[in-house]
């Protein structure tokens, strides 16, 4: 069974099975030996029940493959010994999680009224002409995704995205555009989460107070 994803009116439908194939690991399933140990170690003993560990299990998952496909939710649900439709439901609800590969890159713009009031439409406008992308698309290449989100919770440092999960706060175009270019000049098997965290530092003033570039680390 394979599930169909159309990310947007201007797309054709994809197989999410196929598609996840790309870094599926070696084995066939999902829950790899090295995420079924560390979860059991450091994630299940934090909960009453081993349900309440699905919402940072499923943030492992969309990490490690950019979304979280039909066949992960059902290993997700074997693990857990949960049914698989609770996986779903919560996979569903969420904006956080994404049923379709995502980029490697993902730009979620805040559409808030805070943001809508400080110029978010024109920080959208650029990406969206810049990277010839519709909200909710992700390129050919697969380096970006752009979204459009709710409110996230910045509105004294409005406008605000968040790049993967580093969020940009106080963002001007100038700033969008040396992210992206750096993005862009990076090679694409070199750019994880932790390299775009380290250019959205270095070009914007970011979480907890961080200039453009200070690293946050000690």
């Amino acid at each position: 069974m394979s599930w169909k994803a159309k990310p947007s009116a201007t797309t054709d439908p994809v197989s999410l099975d196929v598609l996840a194939d790309l870094e599926k690991p070696a084995g066939g399933s999902f829950v790899t030996d090295a995420l079924r140990s560390r979860w059991t170690a450091e994630i299940i003993p934090k909960y009453a029940t081993r349900h309440g560990a699905l919402m940072p299990i499923l943030h492992d998952l969309q990490h490690a493959y950019r979304c979280i496909p039909y066949q992960a939710m059902i290993d997700v649900a074997l693990f857990l010994e949960i049914p698989p439709a609770e996986v779903l439901d919560t996979t569903s609800f969420y904006e956080e999680y994404h049923t379709e590969p995502v980029g490697r890159c993902v730009v979620g713009v805040c559409q808030s009224i805070a943001c809508e009031v400080c110029g978010h439409q024109a920080i959208v406008d650029h990406i969206r002409n810049r990277l010839d992308l519709e909200p909710h698309e992700t390129d050919d290449e697969g380096r970006f995704t752009l979204l459009l989100l709710e409110c996230l919770g910045s509105c004294d440092t409005a406008p605000v995205a968040l790049f993967n999960d580093e969020l940009a706060e106080n963002l001007v175009i100038s700033q969008v555009d040396a992210i992206l270019d750096e993005v862009e000049a990076t090679p694409i098997d070199q750019l994880d989460r932790e390299a775009v965290r380290a250019i959205v530092r270095k070009h914007a003033t970011t979480q907890a107070g961080r200039e453009p570039g200070e690293s946050g680390q000690t």
